[in-house]
């Protein structure tokens, strides 16, 4: 799991960069995207600011490390003092990021993906980096207009793009929640990397169930979103 301080260490510059893009993708849900000045491994995260008087948020990068923008997935939180102004700015606006950073690092191995709501952003920008061969991803959501990217994700993973819903159903669609699931199976490869991205509860609950199932804990790779 990345140590907290990596991510929180006060040291990282942010400079100031041109939006370019904000589209709302569901209800309270926005990708919000600027030039690309950087490269990025997928997985890694940017500091973002709207001024230098309030502290900057951790946001997972969630477009392809080829790509000539960087994109960020984010919900606006009716508490938090960012989120609701960054759903407001426009294309020409200014904000304040960071150089890409982190150690929640993609690679070309098999592995499983694990995640709840906006934690699929970092699983996203190694999808859209080509990294989605012998990858199992399992998505939860409390709704079923919050498996944001599911149209490529779907397309590009068939049968291993597992989508669980908490409180709504469809026929396509795990009724429960991603631990839920994860209770159902019977076998899980123990040679595997298992990536864990979403709230506290569901990371914790998740390794739990892994070591339960015989995955080494230097197998499982977490990320938490707060």
């Amino acid at each position: 799991m990345p140590k907290a301080e990596e991510y929180q260490k006060k040291d990282i510059q942010l400079y100031k960069e041109t939006i370019t893009g904000n589209e709302e993708i569901s209800p309270g849900v926005f990708v919000i995207s600027y030039p690309r000045k950087h490269d990025f491994i997928p997985g890694q995260v940017v500091k973002i600011a709207i001024n230098q008087t309030q502290p900057p948020r951790i946001y997972s990068i969630c477009s392809g490390n080829h790509e000539n923008e960087i994109r960020v997935l984010f919900n606006i939180k009716e508490d938090g003092f960012l989120t609701p102004k960054l759903a407001t700015v426009i294309p020409g606006d200014s904000l304040l990021v960071s150089k890409p950073y982190g150690s929640f690092l993609g690679t070309d191995q098999p592995a499983y993906w694990i995640a709840t709501g906006t934690g699929i952003a970092p699983y996203y920008s190694m999808f859209q980096s080509g990294q989605f061969e012998n990858k199992t991803l399992i998505h939860g959501a409390r709704h079923l207009n919050q498996f944001y990217f599911e149209d490529d994700l779907e397309w590009a993973l068939g049968k291993n793009y597992i989508r669980c819903c908490s409180q709504e159903q469809s026929c396509d669609v795990f009724p429960g929640r991603v631990t839920d699931y994860l209770k159902t199976l019977t076998e899980l490869p123990a040679d595997q990397k298992y990536y864990l991205c979403g709230k506290a509860l569901m990371v914790v609950e998740a390794r739990d169930l892994l070591i339960e199932k015989g995955v080494p804990y230097e197998n499982i790779v977490a990320e938490i979103y707060f």
